[in-house]
């Protein structure tokens, strides 16, 4: 099963099935398996490596993620774009990017850090376009809604 991200930037992620076991009380009644799916939402712990996961899904041919300095530049620019802009819309701020493809794959290389990545990222687009850091989630849910873009 494949890693699916919803519009309001969840993923539902596949969840490998328990060994099957036997019940307690040993009357031979098969036991529920539990769920085959969890639903992760941005700023969860797993999040950002199920994101990356759901990256790589939908670029399965693609190379490891380089960052350039200036892709590294308008991907700071652009999630700034993004979550200082009142409707929070992906489209004109990537329309504004000189090279989506290399804010893309800078975007990606954030991701496959991680957590720590992600806040590090939050701080430098801080420093660079000013304003305070954004939360490792809404930094995350942000990369996500611009790549899922990014990929239409």
């Amino acid at each position: 099963m494949d890693i699916v991200r919803n519009d309001d930037g969840t993923l539902v992620i596949p969840v490998p099935p328990e060994r099957e076991r036997a019940s307690d009380d040993d009357d031979g009644a098969p036991v529920d398996p539990g769920p085959t799916t969890r639903l992760l939402h941005p700023g969860e712990g797993g999040y950002d490596e199920a994101l990356a996961r759901w990256d790589l899904q939908q670029n399965p041919d693609s190379e490891a993620a380089v960052s350039t300095p200036s892709g590294r530049e308008e991907a700071m620019a652009v999630v700034h774009a993004v979550a200082t802009s009142d409707d929070h819309a992906v489209a004109p701020a990537i329309d504004a990017l000189d090279d989506p493809e290399a804010s893309g794959e800078a975007l990606r290389h954030v991701l496959v850090g991680g957590v720590h990545s992600v806040e590090d990222f939050a701080k430098e687009v801080a420093e660079a376009e000013g304003g305070e850091p954004l939360p490792a989630h809404q930094a995350t849910r942000i990369i996500g809604e611009v790549l899922a873009e990014l990929d239409t």
